[in-house]
């Protein structure tokens, strides 16, 4: 029995194949303000996780595995024999398992905003964060996201991204939405990076507590060939507040790399 979805999924631009894998309660869309750039070096491939967008779901007590199954999917959908995976967030979880599972397929990856090396508390604080969504609701819970999420400054700013993003959480199921959010809190990759061996780039925001530049020092002491960058005064929301330096950053580390 198949255990992928077929997801949806877009492909633009020529080049090597670059997927982009996003995050908790989002979507393809969730790359618009990077794609564009990337367009120009990469063919690109950005889709809609199971359960977020366009994308079906059968059962939504799925886990990491599932999602890595769907992203295997999409790379033979699109005929391209290997690529460069790309991650935001719980992105960010996918793509290295991915490459641990086909490493003949992975020419590199990529990890935003994402984190290993948790400590006990970190995880604590997650779990609280869910356990308070299922008391209170999810919406209700939102406000808390929103300031881990965006700067204060972005906040007052753009209006009308940051509420967009909200009501892109609020839109999605909401057992889909918990369930996702559990992997996240509760997927510990730190044990499996070394045993990555692709060409590996982290970049976070230096604001980002959850997935902190000290967490990503960590990962990249673990990734045999790793490039770490960190973005100045940001948060989690790296694609949306500092696009251009996301795609220039990604452009920069694969252009270099020698197969």
């Amino acid at each position: 029995m198949n255990n992928f979805i077929d997801c949806h999924y877009s492909i633009i631009g020529k080049g090597p194949a670059l997927f982009l894998i996003h995050g908790i309660g989002a979507a393809e869309d969730a790359w618009r303000f990077v794609v564009p750039k990337l367009s120009k070096h990469f063919t690109v491939i950005t889709y809609d996780l199971r359960g977020h967008g366009k994308s079906p779901v059968t059962h939504k007590n799925f886990n990491l595995n599932d999602l890595i199954m769907d992203l295997e999917r999409i790379r033979e959908l699109s005929k391209f024999e290997k690529g460069h995976f790309v991650g935001h967030s719980l992105g960010g979880m996918i793509a290295p398992m991915y490459a641990k599972k086909f490493p003949e397929k992975t020419l590199s990856i990529s990890l935003l905003s994402t984190v290993a090396g948790r400590s006990n508390q970190d995880t604590k604080n997650l779990l609280n964060v869910i356990k308070n969504m299922e008391l209170n609701g999810i919406e209700k819970t939102l406000s808390t996201l929103t300031t881990r999420w965006f700067t204060d400054n972005f906040i007052n700013n753009n209006k009308d991204i940051v509420e967009r993003r909200l009501k892109q959480v609020i839109k999605t199921d909401p057992e889909v939405f918990l369930n996702v959010f559990k992997i996240y809190a509760k997927t510990e990759m730190l044990p499996d990076l070394k045993n990555i061996t692709k060409p590996c780039l982290l970049l976070t925001g230096e604001h980002d507590l959850g997935c902190s530049p000290n967490h990503n020092k960590k990962m990249a002491d673990e990734i045999v060939n790793s490039k770490i960058v960190i973005l100045s005064k940001v948060k989690h929301s790296i694609l949306i507040e500092q696009p251009h330096e996301v795609a220039e950053n990604l452009i920069n580390f694969i252009s270099k790399l020698k197969f």
